[in-house]
């Protein structure tokens, strides 16, 4: 196990956000865990009851940049005086599901860009003076984002924005290299979550257990890859 991390995740009080948090605070990491509605996440507030001084849950909505220049501002006073992000896990995301050829809306893929492309630039863009050098970005993207392995019209909003966080994630990686901060892109299988659905083929414990097995892994080499959570390299 690595020494101790302090992490920011988003989307945190759910799905693979939530068992993110759940992990890495198992392992000893000190954990700030984002959400757009902190008072409403009670899994994620019963955890911070669970892990006093460890955690804490912060409102962030990743859609809107303003939210990521308040989340800024209550950074410091959360982690302490100089301390800086070891680790940020851009998890937040949205699906809207049902789309289909000649009838995918605007409205749609607008809002699926913001959160899942937008948000996650914007904000490590707004956060990067708060992360530490040799600092590691984990930006959560999917297979289906990758041009190469399309093989159906499906999930098109999804499919289009988890496309160009890819593309944020190439261009974060050249952007923050000269600190030593590592940019991945991750795809963590088909979960079981609420929005992969009870029938899909992987557990979010064994999901996260393998990314933080790639996390780990990481070196200055790594930066502008996409990977699967077993490690395997996925094509663009």
């Amino acid at each position: 196990m690595n020494a101790a991390r302090h992490v920011l995740v988003t989307g945190a009080n759910r799905g693979l956000g939530l068992e993110f948090t759940r992990q890495l605070l198992v392992r000893g990491d000190r954990v700030v865990a984002a959400c757009r509605q902190p008072g409403k996440a009670a899994a994620l507030n019963a955890l911070a009851g669970e892990y006093p001084g460890r955690m804490h849950v912060l409102p962030l909505d990743v859609a809107a940049p303003k939210s990521h220049a308040e989340l800024a501002r209550e950074l410091p006073l959360v982690l302490g005086e100089g301390v800086r992000l070891d680790l940020l896990i851009n998890n937040a995301g949205v699906l809207h599901s049902g789309e289909r050829f000649g009838r995918v809306g605007a409205d749609n893929l607008e809002h699926s860009f913001r959160t899942n492309a937008a948000g996650p630039l914007l904000l490590t863009q707004t956060l990067a003076p708060l992360l530490s050098d040799g600092a590691c970005v984990v930006n959560m993207s999917s297979r289906l984002g990758s041009i190469a392995l399309t093989e159906r019209f499906g999930t098109p909003s999804y499919a289009v924005s988890k496309a160009a966080l890819n593309m944020v994630t190439a261009l974060l990686a050249r952007a923050l290299a000269d600190r030593g901060i590592v940019v991945v892109a991750v795809s963590p299988g088909w979960v079981r979550t609420e929005m992969g659905g009870e029938n899909a083929e992987v557990a979010p414990a064994d999901s996260v257990a393998g990314l933080l097995r790639q996390i780990d892994g990481l070196g200055a080499d790594d930066g502008g890859r996409f990977l699967d959570w077993q490690g395997e390299a996925i094509d663009w």
